[in-house]
């Protein structure tokens, strides 16, 4: 290779470097949205066993949760559920991504929301507390989109408690 192709080649490289390290220096200035969770929890009268027949099933949040008017789920392994709102003017879209029947638990994400979040992902779980005592927990995790941290955390406490409450009032004696 003749020397000037050699330093055209070099003068080249040396321009791509020095683009890649403006990038990265300014993708570390940029702001980023910090990760958010939010954790509910309620204790209900019944066994884990019991409260998992009535809550365990992935699209049984139909039949609980006082707000969610359908769930479909579309068959596939994992399921993907479709909520839609009593209302019907809210769609949610949710896959599952883990389960465990013995350990009652189960957790997915979001593929479609109304809500300003992205990267969300939640679990429910049923342990013991007592003996005919459960705790339902209901964690997630989130980044609100900038400027909505406080409508994401708002709208999505409201869904946690709204739900917790009616489990509760599903295993009041």
């Amino acid at each position: 290779m003749p020397i000037v192709d050699k330093k055209r080649l070099l003068s080249k490289v040396a321009l791509a470097a020095l683009c890649v390290g403006a990038l990265v220096f300014m993708g570390a200035a940029a702001p980023r949205a910090s990760a958010a969770t939010l954790s509910r929890s309620v204790d209900v009268n019944g066994t884990p066993a019991a409260v998992w027949t009535t809550i365990g099933p992935f699209c049984s949040i139909k039949d609980w949760h006082p707000v969610v008017a359908t769930c479909t789920e579309d068959g596939q392994t994992p399921p993907v559920r479709t909520l839609v709102t009593k209302d019907g003017k809210t769609t949610f879209v949710e896959m599952q991504t883990a389960r465990s029947d013995t350990k009652y638990i189960y957790s997915y994400n979001f593929i479609s929301s109304p809500f300003p979040v992205t990267h969300y992902a939640a679990q429910i779980e049923v342990s013991a507390k007592s003996a005919g005592v459960s705790t339902v927990t209901w964690t997630g995790s989130y980044i609100p989109d900038p400027g909505k941290e406080q409508e994401a955390f708002e709208a999505l406490r409201g869904v946690y408690e709204t739900g917790l409450s009616a489990i509760k009032g599903k295993f009041a004696k």
